[in-house]
């Protein structure tokens, strides 16, 4: 059975990781069978550029159409002056919105090889494995009233609204737990319930869904201040962290870096399974952003890029064992030594974009043989 991949690499870095990427689907459709249907377009400031919109309608039915949208990274500096909605990032909203992905996958995975690379002790982050579930479309940065007026007295307004629904909860909620079952069992539920209705609403649904359909599985809320401070402190005790948009997007990115760098992370953002098909629209993305200031130097780690496209193989596409020959290619060059500037440790060789995947490459050429 052919998949069916759409190609978003954007901006920044984000061409380069995608070519790493590619590599590594050619290298699967020569040497495991599997057969891949590839596209590619513009989105975020080149499809500005190009077309005057961050992502146009045609790129967005190719991504309806396909069984995964493989996203690189969007902005720069130059488009930070633009008006609101021609900003390069309102290419991946978009696309988020518009998909119905509601549910990020974001993994927070210590690899053995690069324990002394987080800044924190190594005690701390020695099998760290955390799953951090992600409200994605509702919650303040997409609820309404939103904007900025002025006042009537001189100055100005901005105003955001956190606004979510018995529904949206109700459905991460699932997607946290279902993952706990193949986990440990042990989900946090990560809200503000001391200050905000949202918050109220939040503990109250989840609680819901544990009582009535998870009740095998461990449930501990926690105020979102909290987690993070006990995600720097005792990060080991967390196995899935449930939480919404604006709490997701920071708690995930502090998570991140428990495990040495950005350039090491996927991330899948799934949405509902058609009833008929079991199949969910799916876009998986590095969460490292664009660097522009290391953009076309060779300087970027791909390998957030390459395990998001595992994420892919193993959510989407079935090949659980293909994604786990991947993983291990990954895992096997950290313990060569190999690492690109931003994992870089004292005795290890740097390699760039290029090497890295060069050697990714190789370990899966061995494991052919």
């Amino acid at each position: 059975m052919t998949a069916k991949l759409l190609l978003l690499p954007g901006d920044g870095i984000g061409p380069e990781v995608t070519v790493q990427v590619r590599r590594v689907i050619d290298w699967l459709a020569a040497n495991r069978d599997l057969s891949f249907d590839l596209d590619e377009d513009l989105v975020g400031g080149i499809s500005l550029e190009k077309t005057g919109e961050p992502i146009t309608d045609a790129a967005m039915d190719k991504a309806m159409a396909a069984d995964a949208v493989l996203f690189g990274a969007v902005g720069g500096p130059q488009w930070d002056k633009n008006a609101f909605d021609k900003k390069p990032e309102r290419g991946l909203l978009r696309l988020r919105k518009d998909m119905e992905l509601f549910a990020n996958l974001r993994p927070a995975l210590c690899f053995p090889a690069l324990t002394d690379a987080s800044s924190l002790k190594p005690e701390l982050v020695s099998g760290l494995d955390i799953m951090i579930v992600r409200e994605l479309t509702g919650g303040v940065y997409f609820g309404e009233p939103r904007g900025i007026e002025k006042l009537a007295g001189g100055g100005r307004k901005a105003v955001d609204t956190q606004l979510y629904t018995t529904d949206e909860v109700r459905r991460i909620a699932r997607v946290a737990f279902e993952l706990a079952g193949k986990r440990k069992g042990h989900v946090h539920s990560a809200e503000k319930s001391n200050v905000m209705h949202t918050g109220v609403l939040w503990r109250e649904e989840v609680t819901h869904i544990h009582d009535t359909e998870f009740k095998d599985m461990k449930l501990t809320h926690i105020l979102a201040d909290n987690c993070a401070m006990q995600l720097v402190r005792n990060p080991k005790q967390f196995d899935v962290i449930v939480t919404d948009n604006l709490f997701g997007d920071i708690l995930s990115d502090e998570a991140a870096m428990l495990t040495g760098s950005l350039g090491m992370l996927p991330s899948a953002s799934l949405g509902a399974k058609d009833p008929v098909s079991g199949k969910a629209r799916a876009l998986y993305e590095p969460i490292h952003g664009s660097a522009p200031d290391i953009a076309g130097r060779n300087l970027a780690n791909p390998i957030a890029a390459i395990l998001s496209f595992a994420m892919c193989l193993r959510y989407s596409l079935n090949h659980e064992a293909e994604a786990a020959l991947l993983e291990s290619a990954v895992a096997a060059v950290l313990d060569q030594g190999l690492r690109t500037g931003d994992i870089m440790q004292p005795g290890k060789t740097q390699v760039g974009t290029t090497g890295m995947g060069d050697a990714i490459l190789k370990v899966l050429d061995a494991a052919a043989r």
